[in-house]
């Protein structure tokens, strides 16, 4: 894998770490700390700044720059946090899963081409510790009723592709 390769990937995971915080504190920002699910989020939050930190520090280490789009994501991940939070409990939850099932796979997809030949062993213990707690992001915000929001099915596949759109975007700009 060309170092190339290496530096995209980090950049567009810095990117997504830095969007999930955003859209926690957009949550967080209407919801409050007595919402429901408030606890919730708050800890996912913290955890989404742990990985954006671990990520943070390696770009800094590698020489990794990062994605010019960074004050777009900013404002667009704040905005979808507070607007789905303004949807109601469910809705930022809906958010969650949305995201994290394409985090998920994003994530899997990098290991797989990590591991097939041994590119990077740094990156991908980071990215498999990271992809479990993303994983259970998903099945907490499942669990905390993702799927009873408003047109969940709407929602989730818009937020989806938004996702996806980003990581494109990231891993070339």
């Amino acid at each position: 894998m060309k170092r190339e390769d290496i530096h995209r990937m980090i950049r567009v995971d810095q990117a997504g770490e830095f969007g999930a915080t955003r859209i926690y504190e957009g949550q967080l920002a209407v919801m409050g700390d007595r919402g429901p699910h408030s606890q919730e989020i708050a800890h996912m939050a913290e955890q989404e700044k742990v990985h954006r930190e671990k990520f943070d520090a390696l770009m800094a280490k590698r020489g990794v720059r990062p994605t010019a789009l960074q004050p777009f994501w900013s404002m667009a991940g704040y905005a979808l946090g507070a607007g789905t939070a303004l949807l109601g409990p469910e809705a930022a939850m809906a958010c969650t899963a949305a995201v994290e099932t394409e985090i998920d796979k994003h994530y899997s997809d990098q290991l797989d081409a990590l591991e097939a030949d041994n590119a990077d062993p740094e990156l991908a213990e980071m990215i498999e510790k990271f992809r479990e707690e993303e994983r259970e992001h998903h099945d907490a915000a499942i669990a905390h009723g993702a799927e009873k929001a408003p047109a969940y099915g709407l929602l989730s596949g818009a937020i989806r592709l938004g996702c996806r759109a980003a990581i494109k975007i990231s891993e070339r700009i």
